[in-house]
């Protein structure tokens, strides 16, 4: 029987750096939620679970806290690039029980986890980021993968 060429490909099953898990517990200080504009694409399961908690109706919360993007909504923001759920005053989530997914998946994103420098770039602008439970390698893929960040 003839020997199958070498596969050329380098055979790697290294974890990822995070493989140890990381620690995070939320302080709710409202970082997470301000600076530079962009997006948090919500869906119809979300908008429905937001404006429940505003007590809205779909339309009316459509039209005080959406923008529409292409085929998709996103929150709208402040003028500064702060979240329209954040509370200027307390900086804290005014529909925290019900935020969007991308939220409750905060700090475990794809850009966050990139490396070890941007997760240590991540903890330097969150204070729960490095500090409190420590989640394990599935508990963080499981979250990563829900939305990709």
């Amino acid at each position: 029987m003839a020997k199958r060429p070498a596969d050329p490909r380098p055979q790697t099953n290294s974890a990822p750096w995070y493989a140890d898990g990381l620690r995070f517990e939320c302080t709710q200080c409202g970082e997470c939620c301000s600076g530079e504009p962009g997006y948090v694409f919500v869906d119809e399961n979300e908008i429905e679970g937001l404006a429940k908690e505003m007590k809205l109706d779909r339309d009316a919360f459509e039209l005080k806290f959406l923008r529409r993007v292409g085929n998709q909504f996103s929150l709208i923001e402040y003028p500064d690039g702060d979240c329209i759920f954040l509370d200027p005053k307390s900086r804290r989530c005014m529909v925290y029980k019900a935020r969007p997914i991308q939220c409750r998946t905060w700090p475990f994103w794809d850009s966050t986890l990139a490396g070890p420098s941007d997760w240590e770039e991540t903890c330097q602008v969150c204070p729960g980021a490095g500090k409190g439970k420590l989640y394990n390698f599935d508990e963080i893929e499981i979250r990563r993968k829900e939305k990709s960040v």
